[in-house]
């Protein structure tokens, strides 16, 4: 290794917060890195950004480095580690490296949705055989997750070894794919591990994570005493809980019912690569109202409350073909992602309303997460043994956490970073020595927008106060040339003592024109200027709130 090389890792997403990971592998020298990606991920819009899709990372300093970057290696399939390819892909055009079920989810993804590139270059690599991309050696490392085929890292260098352990649980019995690689990642930490880079999710709860074998035993009790319907929702792309709620249907003489596109294109992927094996072909929707109400169990997308998802329609009786008696289940078998909460307790309270019978993590085992608990954790560097250890994936909380229980293993450096910070790994003591741009870009439709648009904060104001949009036509003297245009969105009726809002904006409208100069009237701008003003001003007097308004002056 030459003097001036260096090993570098940077965040551009997914460390201070949940979702949207995107880390940054660089080796060589500072003016001359070559990069290797690791996930490009997605997360959900919360309140700040009302009626965007989705959050995707800002890949401004990926587009500047893009002749560097040496590849893409995708750890897993779930939408927070592969949601923002198919946006942002174009703008890098690197290759990508992920093993064989992730390929074929990212490839179902796209051959379903409408503008995705035409293709994607992925090379599927197998676990535990290296394969070299650009001066990185990675190695995919079976472990436990809530979805087949994740892994951790093992990434060399000239620098020496890291090891990013992407999202993993100690799982001995996952029911579906391969359990934690634990004589590999004892392995690796004989070879001597310069750094992990490691899941922070649970790193707050205390103990072990139950199995999901554990969960598919509850499951099967819960549907042995259930005398109606009932109906699981989870993440689609739970496999393991997927096979686990079929054979508790099977066991129970029941048929399973699935209802959901995104559940179909998942176990599409899952049966062409046999993780479905044993398992009849479900049955679809149409089926559902033929069946026997004791006899059916149904998988359902919508755990998070998405408004377009099978439960979401159901719970406000809404959907074609599957509706709930009293007296029938629903089973939760997710956690809500932070900032779902709302839409979610909807759908409970919906469900109630109409006698359904909802059942959740809280009452019964019918979800584990997929991530490690403090005593994984231990574990996890028991075996490992680094001298640098990075808190990743988490937010500040979970990072700090993290970050304390590493110090008490007696881990030789430890450090707190977060998205946009450069950390050097090796030579030398691993500290912070730059930070690069970093941000959010929003999926708006069609379109992505940069954080600093104009129209999200606006879109905010709106939700707020509403808007009143006012034309005048006025002719050259400066005088009405027709009766002004106004209309409300979004403002109340009435104000403070029952004024009526549309009147009182008229009134003000009229009032205001009849004692601006004539030399301002003939001015366009300078009459909108006054008309907004004047109008905000009066509504604010009999509301207390100053809508958003737009004058549109003709003159004629």
């Amino acid at each position: 290794m030459a003097p001036s090389e260096e090993l570098v890792f940077a965040p551009l997403g997914g460390v201070g917060e949940i979702g949207m990971n995107l880390g940054l592998y660089g080796f060589g020298p500072k003016k001359a890195r070559e990069w290797l990606i690791v996930d490009l991920g997605m997360s959900f819009a919360g309140d700040e950004a009302p009626g965007v899709d989705l959050v995707l990372p800002d890949i401004r300093f990926l587009e500047t480095e893009r002749k560097k970057i040496a590849g893409l290696v995708l750890t897993h399939g779930h939408e927070d580690h592969i949601g923002a390819v198919l946006d942002l892909w174009p703008r890098l055009k690197c290759p990508i490296y992920t093993t064989r079920f992730t390929a074929g989810l990212l490839e179902a993804k796209r051959a379903g949705e409408p503008g995705a590139p035409s293709e994607l270059p992925i090379e599927v690599v197998r676990a535990r055989q290296p394969v070299q991309i650009g001066p990185f050696s990675v190695e995919f490392v079976p472990v436990s997750h809530s979805i087949p085929d994740s892994h951790a890292l093992a990434i060399r260098t000239a620098a020496g070894l890291v090891v990013h352990t992407g999202d993993w649980k100690l799982d001995p019995t996952p029911l579906v794919g391969e359990a934690t690689d634990i004589a590999r990642l004892k392995a690796l930490g004989d070879e001597g591990v310069r750094a992990i880079i490691c899941d922070s999710t649970n790193a707050i709860r205390d103990g072990i994570s139950p199995s999901e074998a554990d969960v598919g035993a509850s499951l099967k009790a819960i549907v042995a005493k259930a005398k109606h319907r009932i109906a699981f929702t989870t993440f689609s792309s739970n496999v393991a809980r997927i096979r686990g709620i079929a054979e508790a249907a099977y066991a129970n003489g029941r048929e399973v019912v699935l209802v959901g596109r995104a559940l179909e294109r998942v176990i599409g992927v899952a049966r062409e690569q046999g993780l479905l094996d044993g398992i009849p072909a479900f049955r679809g929707a149409d089926a559902y109202g033929y069946l026997p109400r004791e006899r059916v169990v149904a998988i359902l997308t919508g755990s998070q409350g998405e408004p377009r998802a099978a439960l979401r329609r159901i719970a406000d009786d809404d959907h074609p073909e599957i509706a709930l008696s009293p007296g029938d289940q629903v089973v939760f078998s997710s956690r809500t992602i932070p900032g779902n909460e709302k839409v979610v307790n909807h759908i409970v309270n919906a469900l109630i309303k109409r006698g359904v019978e909802v059942i959740t993590d809280r009452t019964a085992l019918v979800h584990v997460s997929g991530h490690p608990r403090r005593g994984e954790l231990e574990e996890m560097y028991r075996m490992i043994r680094p001298q640098v250890a990075i808190p990743v994936h988490g937010e500040a909380l979970h990072l700090h956490e993290h970050a304390l229980l590493a110090r008490r293993l007696g881990v030789p450096e430890v450090l707190n970073c977060y998205d946009g910070n450069v950390i050097r790994l090796a030579p030398g003591p691993a500290e912070r020595v730059d930070d690069v741009p970093f941000g959010r870009l929003y999926k708006d439709g069609r379109l992505l927008l940069a954080e600093g648009a104009r129209a999200i904060p606006e879109r905010r104001k709106l939700s707020f106060v509403g808007a009143i949009s006012i034309a005048v036509a006025v002719n050259k003297q400066g005088g009405l040339a027709g009766d002004p245009s106004v209309e409300i969105t979004g403002v109340p009726e009435r104000g403070e003592g029952g004024v009526d809002m549309l009147d009182h904006v008229l009134d003000t409208v009229v009032a205001t024109l009849d004692n601006l100069p004539k030399a301002r009237r003939r001015d366009p701008e300078a009459l909108a200027e006054s008309l907004e003003r004047a109008v905000r001003s009066a509504v604010n007097a009999v509301w207390g709130k100053k809508p958003v308004c737009h004058v549109h002056v003709l003159e004629v």
